[in-house]
């Protein structure tokens, strides 16, 4: 083999070397940081509220006139069918489901509510049309292109549940939190709960960590609020309390 050739080979063994150690690295830190997260396990919470259980990742579901509004769709399809079941509910009966913004975990199993209307954020449609990439020239992507975009304080009559969406940007461009019925917050990524306090999330999994802290100071004094929903990090009944330590 001639030399120059063996030099090219010794190099790109080197460059792949390093991308699989980069790689490594990369996984290990996601395992480490959603081992620190603490989902609800799948069970009704309070009133018609319910949480559905995909490994580290909570979706919700709120009862409606007979159907369900999902908040996210979770992380794998499989796993959401078998707890479906458990919970005797039927996916076909959701109607409506809000994505709190378009990562992975949160949107995989859309295709399992075959008969639900999908919005999401209007700043989020970056994310899943090309405009953005979520990691390097990686993207996101949603099972349907059908659907809806909310803008942020656009408010929602569905059924007899009103849903106001509030865009809190930071952890992706148009994550937004959903208000129903002007009293359950469900948060998806945009903050964790600790000792049942608001904080930040995970500056790992953030495009934005500055940008999501500052949007925070719009989910601490909102009226009227008793509950927060986070995604990865259970929820509390106690939203004074919770908002009291954030300025």
């Amino acid at each position: 083999m001639k030399k120059p050739y063996r030099k090219v080979l010794k190099w790109g063994g080197v460059v792949v070397g390093i991308l699989l150690i980069i790689f490594i690295g990369f996984m290990i830190k996601i395992k480490s940081e959603t081992g620190n997260m603490y989902p609800l396990e799948s069970k009704r919470i309070v009133d018609n509220i319910t949480s559905v259980k995909d490994s580290y990742v909570n979706m919700y579901l709120i009862e409606d006139e007979g159907g369900y509004i999902a908040i996210d769709a979770g992380n794998d399809i499989d796993v959401l069918e078998e707890e479906f079941g458990k919970l005797k509910i039927n996916p076909d009966k959701v109607t409506t489901v809000l994505l709190t913004h378009s990562d992975a975990v949160h949107v995989a199993a859309v295709e399992l509510f075959r008969n639900a209307k999908i919005y999401l954020s209007s700043q989020e449609e970056q994310m899943i049309n090309g405009g953005t990439s979520r990691f390097w020239v990686f993207g996101n992507s949603i099972y349907s292109n059908d659907y809806g975009l909310i803008d942020d304080q656009q408010t929602l009559n569905i059924g007899s549940t009103k849903v106001k969406g509030i865009l809190i940007p930071g952890h992706t461009p148009g994550s937004m939190c959903y208000l129903i019925n002007d009293k359950y917050l469900f948060s998806g990524d945009v903050l964790s709960l600790k000792d049942g306090k608001i904080a930040g999330f995970n500056d790992f999994f953030n495009m934005d960590t500055e940008t999501a802290l500052k949007s925070l100071d719009k989910l601490t004094d909102i009226p009227g609020v008793e509950w927060i929903f986070t995604a990865h990090y259970g929820c509390t009944d106690d939203y004074p309390n919770a908002v009291s330590n954030w300025k």
